[in-house]
């Protein structure tokens, strides 16, 4: 059957690179890509799509003749088309590929754009494939969504503590079947996944090497606190509020956004005067009960992302405990409060006041409501 085109040119051009690409695709190199079905490298939001092969294997359609494909019931030339262009995605994507891209530019392209913000629209089950083979194949199956996320301000509270191990075993399709899995969902789920894929494709075989894969912010901030701690003399609270409290607040804007953020900023004092919880409430025209739920949520985010956070610090403040005179612990009292707001312990609801809350007169009740729903 001849193409219905205007242009003879063209017509010959795509039974050409049909063609072309056939015979590269024959090669030994591709066979397991062969066995694949057409569907697996399609996008969501391809277009024109030749429904009547997405089921068939590449295998199957290159021993089908050009023109036999063209006259299939439902197929023209731009259904053609697009099964060319598909084609054209199986050279390039290899799923099994133990280590692609080859370039970090590449790897950042990932499921991303023109401009590169992260599209879940355009991942594809080739692409879904090596990224969790990537996840499995350094062990991170255990380590939880949240840890990862770019910021948890975009990942649904429920998946925080979700281990990637969870999805590793799954396909793009069924993930996307999944009941409580809408499209915002599956989107924040794609993009840790693809954030990790775009380091891990470059660690290939590490031998006798291990490589710990931690947030950047939790990185800085353990190496200073670790260095601090084996230090002979204490650090000073300015040097506590310059390296630890400032970077956590600084985290907090990323995975909080500007109300958690700004309620943190004004309880510690970093802007001006200690603002009590009775008087965050009247400025925020909220409970008390809501305000210290807000503040729970700080302790909650900073226990997904930085798990061993809570231990190193309070190795400082036990160390600031048993030297410090205590004429002089008073000013390390912002950094204590900053302790009790980032990494809560289970210490008493009154010991985790800061001072100016005395008149704040919030019944146990009230709090412990507060936090249960947080």
């Amino acid at each position: 059957m001849k193409l219905n085109r205007t242009s003879a040119v063209g017509e010959y051009r795509l039974v050409s690179r049909f063609g072309e690409l056939r015979n590269q695709l024959l090669a030994e190199t591709y066979a397991a890509r062969r066995q694949k079905p057409l569907a697996f490298w399609a996008l969501p939001d391809d277009r024109r799509l030749p429904l009547a092969f997405m089921g068939h294997t590449i295998e199957q359609l290159l021993a089908t003749p050009f023109d036999d494909l063209l006259a299939t019931p439902g197929v023209g030339q731009k259904k053609m088309c697009s099964l060319v262009a598909l084609l054209e995605r199986v050279v390039v994507e290899d799923p099994d590929q133990e280590i692609p891209p080859a370039t970090p530019e590449a790897a950042a392209t990932n499921g991303s754009g023109a401009e590169g913000a992260f599209d879940p629209a355009r991942v594809s089950e080739s692409q879904w494939s090596q990224w969790r083979a990537s996840v499995a194949r350094h062990d991170l199956g255990d380590e939880t969504l949240g840890r990862f996320a770019p910021s948890l301000e975009r990942l649904p509270r429920v998946l925080w503590n979700t281990p990637l191990a969870n999805y590793t075993g799954l396909t793009l399709g069924e993930i996307r079947q999944l009941k409580t899995h809408g499209e915002k969902r599956v989107a924040a789920v794609l993009e840790v996944f693809s954030e990790l894929h775009a380091v891990l494709a470059h660690l290939g075989a590490l031998g006798n090497l291990a490589v710990r894969i931690v947030p950047k912010f939790a990185g800085q901030l353990e190496h200073w606190t670790v260095t601090a701690s084996e230090r002979a003399t204490l650090p000073s609270a300015e040097e506590l509020e310059q390296h630890l409290v400032r970077p956590l607040l600084d985290q907090l804007w990323i995975d909080a956004g500007e109300p958690i953020a700004q309620l943190a900023a004004t309880r510690l004092g970093l802007e001006g005067d200690t603002t009590s919880v009775r008087q965050s409430a009247r400025d925020l025209g909220l409970t008390r009960a809501r305000i210290y739920q807000l503040l729970a949520d700080v302790g909650a985010m900073l226990k997904v992302r930085w798990p061993e956070g809570q231990a190193l610090v309070h190795q400082l403040v036990e160390r600031i405990q048993a030297e410090v005179p205590a004429a002089e612990r008073p000013s390390y009292d912002r950094f204590m409060t900053a302790v009790d707001l980032f990494f809560p312990s289970r210490r008493g609801h009154a010991e985790q006041h800061p001072p100016g809350d005395e008149g704040d007169e919030t019944t146990d009740a009230e709090v412990a409501t507060a936090r249960r729903a947080g």
